[in-house]
């Protein structure tokens, strides 16, 4: 089964949100008490209350265009505005119409400087308390309440602007650790790549050459037939060092895709010497895939591939590159060889060299699945998929 990826909906109202929603709730809750009263100094308030509520939408609409310069402005002509309607309103309605300070104390802690902040909170403070004073005077049951809650705001807003720096600063150290982790894995495979490849190959080459040296006066023609195979296999030596290089930089994958990648890899293994006959099949419609995900499926591929060369002594191998209908991509390696027993390979009895180890480490990255069928005698089948989306950043997936 592909792994599912499940998108997540930013809610209808954040806590970003709340301070806003408060702000118009009040103001409306204003209007609708003005109009209730229906005299004459209320239908004169109602108009400047509705402008408040209008010039502060405007400001929140246009918040990324006002810059370091206008908003300052912009809070300094919503405090003026408020307090004039504050102090003209009959005093019933001045104590609820106090509480904007609280939404207004949100907009000053997202001045540019921490001057401007300070000033702001002051400024809305002392508007705040003149204006609660005019209803119930120096009266520590009426002023405490939202002078408390303004400045609880104040507090909580600027804990919850520090852990977003610390959440921040965390995911910020987690990349860079994935990131570090993904090069030492690449470090582990290459030095698979070379431990299984050049470094044997080479010290059997040596041995040739030993040979060569102790057989050359008084065997030549042989010490001449260990120099030949020297020769051939350090051509061989060549082209395996240009496929490691071209691993770490795939450029045919780069320019046509997945599927021409993946053709040519089944094209040069199959070409080699003594190779079984490989074969190579694309399934469905192709979609675009990220490219970390496209070069983990083609050294996915290589892996399985050199496992089944190595260990499965097949006389078939084929390989089919398949698009689902759900955003994924699956390769599956298929040959008709010895087979093993994946149950001891899990436990660890036995293994068929780095493939299917290597596998599942570099699928783990992507949150992929590798199925694995085989038995002794019977071939091996291997599947890998992978969703074709970008949801997080892999660790080992450079």
């Amino acid at each position: 089964m592909p792994a599912t990826t499940l998108a997540v909906r930013r809610p209808p109202v954040s806590a970003r949100d709340l301070p806003h929603l408060v702000f118009f709730v009040a103001v409306a809750g204003t209007l609708v008490r003005l109009v209730e009263l229906n005299n004459e100094l209320c239908w004169s308030v109602a108009p400047p209350t509705a402008a408040l509520a209008l010039l502060y939408a405007a400001g929140l609409a246009r918040w990324d265009r006002l810059g370091r310069t206008g908003r300052p402005v912009w809070l300094g002509l919503l405090l003026l505005l408020w307090s004039w309607v504050a102090w003209i309103l009959p005093a019933p309605l001045t104590f609820g119409y106090a509480w904007l300070a609280v939404p207004l104390a949100v907009l000053a802690l997202r001045m540019p400087t921490r001057t401007e902040r300070a000033v702001a909170l002051g400024v809305i403070t002392a508007l705040m308390v003149a204006a609660l004073m005019r209803f119930g005077g120096p009266d520590p049951d009426v002023l405490a309440p939202p002078v408390a809650a303004v400045w609880a705001t104040v507090l909580l807003y600027r804990s919850q602007q520090r852990l977003a720096r610390e959440l921040a600063a965390t995911r910020d150290r987690l990349a860079a650790q994935q990131r570090e982790a993904g090069r030492l894995a690449e470090r582990s495979r290459i030095a698979r790549d070379l431990h299984d490849t050049l470094a044997q190959e080479l010290a059997g080459s040596r041995m040739l050459l030993q040979a060569a040296d102790r057989d050359w006066d008084r065997n030549p023609d042989a010490a001449r037939r260990q120099l030949r195979a020297v020769t051939d296999a350090l051509g061989e030596h060549l082209a395996q060092t240009r496929g490691i290089i071209d691993d770490l930089t795939p450029p045919l994958l780069a320019q046509d895709g997945l599927e021409a990648a993946l053709r040519d890899l089944c094209a040069r293994a199959g070409s080699a010497a003594g190779a079984p006959r490989i074969s190579f099949r694309a399934e469905h419609e192709p979609h675009p895939l990220p490219t970390d995900r496209a070069v983990a499926l083609l050294r996915l591929t290589q892996g399985l591939l050199a496992n089944a060369l190595e260990h499965a002594r097949a006389r078939h191998v084929h390989i089919t590159l398949a698009y689902g209908d759900a955003a994924t991509a699956a390769v599956e390696v298929r040959d008709d060889g010895a087979g093993f027993d994946p149950a001891a390979t899990r436990a660890g009895c036995a293994d068929r060299g780095f493939g299917l180890a290597a596998a599942r480490e570099r699928l783990h990255a992507f949150d992929g699945t590798l199925t694995v069928d085989s038995a002794p005698g019977r071939g091996t089948r291997v599947r890998a998929v992978l969703s074709a989306a970008q949801d997080r950043v892999p660790a080992g997936a450079l």
